[in-house]
């Protein structure tokens, strides 16, 4: 046996969507009802396990053996689960998801879509979403059930047929997607480094759950407060019903449009008395601070530890992880100097003095979010990551030497960049300090392609800069990086030309081809971004684009226009990924624990190890990126925060 395709269909009363798989098969209740399987991709057999049926002795021995290739669409789901089953941790090596590699070649991260844009003889079985609902969750007693809370296969002997049928089916999708990508198969260190996030998700962080079961008792102390307050104020019955309290600033002489953040903040700017404390209150009662509190209940084991947070290959245009349950990656930043006696104050419930301390208490607990993320007793986290690392690869990329000079110099880009804008010297609270500003919005802002949409997305406007002056920014700092100007001027007419002959041509470190429909641009790594069904198209201004296929807002298959600017982010980011990728992997084979990673960023659950071996280790540079200049900055603290 090579290779083992694996479906399973299972029972929890836990809410997988909430919880994530971990919680999920960690429930008393837990039962894989169905195991459908094929060997080397032949026949698909199904075994029953509700109905007694068991699984062959040379099955589970090959779910532990790593010469066995285990392959599942979102093989994480059944790796758990199996481990959950069988009382013992099946390793992710030897494991393989075809959800991944469909990621790798910007398909999206669904079964059911994956079928539908491959155009697949076998699709998944519409049926299956009510047939899970059916069997695979808790159902609501009523008479006609007889009072019971689950459904077992001979309450519907019909619909468990038909269940079996949409469990081989899965199985025999997966197998087919396996054989539309085998032209074009991921590279084993992608698989190596999938294995690594495996690992990091198992692992999991701890949750300080008296943190977080204390700042939500807070938060509902502060909404009811709140509440009450505004409804002596207004008289209205429901004072955070967005239609009652416009219409009462209406009568009380206040025009708004909405009472979205940016509205609401724009008219505290004039608002005074009951008007103003009314607006405050609105602001209060709209915070979501304890969402995430909330997520971390829901996902944490009974050990405490949050596990399944991280998203292998989440963002499938460049193979950036993404957040899944918590959403790590979109966590409030804390600006709170006392972060410790914030967190005792809220541990300890003393919501009195946290009300005469503070003057938002529920600021104060949306920046005590990351902080709930706490290393197990008897070790800290020591938290590192990479200094402006898409300036870098930037520069690097297109070979902007002033840059990289500045890197190595050890000097501040945004004082180096302005003094560059504007030709005289700029030092962060010194001579011309006023100019670094300027220096790193347009850094941030400009560095693929970003003109002045880009620079009022950033807050330019806010700043007090006009539109006039904000042009200005765009052209100096573009007169002062020409060798980025010319890459993404470059990336663009490579990209259309190859998309036009359908051939293939180097660029700098990159490879930018077209194969079967897919435009691939290899990078240094030689891990490659894909473009499905490329084409050149129109453009919203008339002129000529890459148009390719992918997955867009509100989770559509759709077309995408892009541009060189666009394409120079995707290359960065996906370089910037490689580089983190590599670090991980060097800082798990010397046996440091990562528990979490986020952006450029990991976060390591250690007793000994110090702050300066992880920078060190962090700042290698990969063989593939000679001459680029890396630097890594860290620090150790008892909880997760931002230094």
């Amino acid at each position: 046996m090579k290779r083992l395709s694996i479906d399973l269909e299972t029972y929890s009363s836990v809410d997988l969507g909430k919880s994530g798989v971990y919680k999920y098969a960690e429930s008393e209740d837990f039962e894989i009802l169905l195991f459908a399987y094929s060997i080397n991709d032949g026949e698909v057999k199904v075994i029953d396990l509700a109905s007694g049926e068991i699984i062959p002795e040379e099955i589970l021995s090959a779910l532990s053996d790593e010469n066995v290739e285990k392959w599942a669409f979102n093989a994480n789901f059944e790796r758990v689960c199996l481990s959950r089953f069988l009382g013992k941790r099946l390793k992710p090596q030897g494991w393989y998801c075809t959800m991944i590699w469909s990621a790798y070649l910007g398909l999206p991260l669904s079964l059911e879509k994956v079928g539908e844009v491959l155009k697949l003889d076998k699709q998944k079985m519409n049926e299956g979403k009510g047939l899970i609902r059916y069997f695979s969750i808790p159902c609501k007693p009523t008479k006609t059930n007889g009072m019971r809370t689950r459904n077992l296969p001979h309450h519907d002997l019909e619909k468990w047929s038909t269940f079996k049928e949409y469990n081989q089916r899965d199985v025999e999708t997966e197998i087919a997607i396996k054989k539309k990508l085998s032209a074009f198969p991921m590279p084993q260190s992608e698989w190596e480094n999938y294995w690594i996030d495996q690992n990091i998700n198992d692992r999991g962080i701890l949750i300080d759950e008296i943190l977080v079961d204390s700042a939500i008792k807070f938060d509902e102390i502060l909404r009811d407060e709140n509440m009450d307050r505004a409804i002596e104020l207004t008289g209205l019955e429901n004072p955070n019903s967005p239609l009652q309290l416009k219409e009462w600033l209406n009568k009380k002489g206040l025009e708004i449009d909405s009472l979205a953040k940016k509205d609401v903040e724009s008219a505290l700017k004039n608002a005074e008395g009951d008007i103003k404390e009314v607006l405050e209150l609105r602001q209060e009662l709209s915070k979501s601070s304890v969402r995430k509190y909330d997520a971390m209940k829901n996902v944490k084991g009974k050990d405490n530890r949050a596990r399944g947070l991280i998203q292998f290959y989440g963002a499938n245009r460049t193979g950036r992880y993404s957040g899944r349950l918590i959403q790590v990656q979109n966590l409030r930043r804390n600006n709170l100097k006392d972060l410790d006696l914030a967190r005792s104050l809220v541990k300890n419930r003393d919501f009195e003095t946290m009300e005469i301390l503070y003057e938002s208490p529920s600021d104060i607990l949306s920046q005590l979010i990351r902080t709930a993320f706490i290393p197990k007793e008897g070790t800290r986290f020591i938290i590192s990551d990479f200094s402006a690392i898409e300036a870098r690869v930037l520069a690097w990329l297109a070979g902007e030497q002033w840059v990289l000079d500045a890197f190595e110099n050890g000097e501040d880009i945004y004082c180096r960049t302005a003094s560059r804008m504007f030709g005289v010297p700029v030092e962060k609270h010194g001579v011309n300090g006023h100019l670094r500003q300027k220096g790193k919005i347009a850094t941030l802002a400009c560095g693929y392609q970003g003109a002045l949409g880009a620079l009022k997305a950033m807050g330019g406007i806010e700043m007090g800069l006009s539109e006039d002056e904000l042009q200005s920014i765009v052209d100096s700092w573009r007169e002062a990086n020409p060798n980025i100007v010319s890459l993404w001027w470059d990336i663009d007419s490579v990209v259309k030309r190859v998309v036009k002959t359908r051939s293939k041509e180097g660029y700098k470190n990159l490879v930018i081809s077209y194969e079967k429909g897919i435009l691939f641009i290899q990078l240094p790594s030689k891990r490659r971004l894909a473009y499905p069904k490329a084409k050149i198209g129109m453009n919203r201004f008339g002129g000529e684009s890459v148009v390719y296929e992918g997955i867009v807002v509100g989770n559509k298959w759709d077309k995408i226009e892009s541009y060189g600017g666009k394409f120079v982010e995707n290359i960065v980011q996906a370089i910037a990924r490689d580089i983190l990728a590599e670090a991980m992997m060097r800082l798990e084979k010397k046996g440091f624990n990562i528990v979490m990673h986020i952006h450029d960023e990991v976060v390591i659950e250690s007793d000994s190890s110090s702050i300066e071996e992880i920078n060190e280790i962090m700042s290698i540079v990969p063989s593939w990126a000679p001459g680029l200049i890396l630097d890594a900055d860290g620090f150790e603290s008892k909880f997760y925060k931002k230094d």
